[in-house]
């Protein structure tokens, strides 16, 4: 009888079988490979903003009050925000050296690697959430750099951010970074541990600005109220600057809660979630100058909440469900709110 070599194989069957294994296990893998590198990019987001709160009380150290949030230097606007006053204590000393805070962020220079550049299109990696979809240089119209966006911003208080003309005897808001003034922290009479100090904001957000509504504004209770306010819309600059003390670009209120979407319509029907700046610190206007009110939302990549520095140095994870009201109380200097900040 003849013998028939018998030679040992995969089958079909057999191959699909191992390979439908080996996706089965790649698609339980997945998910966990994510969360882990969600972590690790949240801690990444939460060592920034320590160095951003941690640099705040190096600076209060040496100046003996924190930076105000924005200050209009001679015959121009362009102010320069609280978190350009601290990059000394960032060891960002070259580009520190290159500011003069006397005049206006738009003459500035720096030159790197041989070519000479404004140095609000510099790049400072604190200030960037390393969760941040659109981390990139914003051109101008002939491709040239002009900014760099930024993720944490100073809290200016609830709605009230500034009015230059000092109605009523009070020009700024509650919070403790406020308009051309820079705050102790004998100001902060709710206690350090209980008052915000900077929390993360997405770069290029749209934003409503220049209603120019004169007089005052109450707090909006919906957020459908926003759109009815009217405005410019700009549609991606919001928070691309993180040169400018202006609200829009370097701040947040506590108008709402965290990753509040405030849907707003343009002409065309496109809807945008927005922010809103009723009118810019420091443009000028006819008397009586309108004041500045803001809705500009905290938010953040990071599921289901927003990363926060308190004044005294400590960093939280605040869910989106907090409740409106503590939220708002987190965010004054001196309103006395009996607090219990969320761990």
């Amino acid at each position: 009888m003849p013998r028939f070599a018998v030679r040992s194989a995969f089958t079909l069957v057999e191959l699909l079988v191992v390979i439908a294994i080996i996706g089965i296990l790649v698609s339980l893998m997945l998910p966990a490979v994510q969360a882990a590198r969600e972590a690790a990019r949240r801690m990444s987001c939460q060592n920034n903003i320590k160095q951003v709160i941690l640099a705040c009380h190096n600076y209060e150290s040496a100046m003996k009050q924190l930076p105000p949030a924005w200050t209009k230097p001679a015959l121009t606007g362009d102010g320069w925000s609280a978190q350009a006053r601290i990059l000394p204590f960032l060891e960002a000393i070259s580009l520190a050296s290159a500011i003069d805070f006397s005049g206006g962020y738009k003459g500035s220079k720096i030159r790197v690697d041989g070519v000479e550049r404004p140095i609000a299109s510099y790049r400072v990696p604190t200030y960037l959430c390393p969760s941040e979809t659109n981390d990139r240089l914003r051109t101008g119209a002939n491709g040239e750099a002009i900014h760099y966006p930024i993720n944490y911003a100073y809290s200016a208080g609830k709605w009230f951010v500034y009015d230059s003309e000092n109605r009523n005897g009070q020009n700024v808001g509650e919070g403790m970074f406020t308009a051309g003034r820079g705050r102790k922290f004998r100001d902060c009479l709710d206690g350090l541990a209980n008052t915000l100090a900077f929390a993360e904001v997405k770069a290029w957000s749209p934003y409503i600005r220049d209603s120019a509504i004169t007089g005052n504004m109450a707090t909006p209770s919906i957020e459908s109220q926003i759109c009815g306010y009217g405005g410019s819309l700009k549609t991606q600059t919001g928070h691309t600057e993180w040169v400018d003390g202006r609200i829009h670009q370097s701040g947040f209120t506590t108008t709402f809660t965290p990753n509040k979407k405030i849907i707003c319509l343009d002409n065309l029907g496109n809807d945008y979630d927005v922010d809103f700046t009723n009118f810019r610190e420091g443009k000028s206007a006819t008397s009586p100058v309108p004041r500045t009110y803001a809705a500009v939302t905290s938010r953040s990549y990071h599921t289901g909440g927003v990363t926060v520095a308190l004044l005294d140095g400590s960093v939280r994870f605040i869910t989106d469900s907090i409740d409106r009201d503590l939220w708002q109380g987190m965010s004054t200097r001196n309103g006395r709110e009996v607090l219990a900040v969320p761990e």
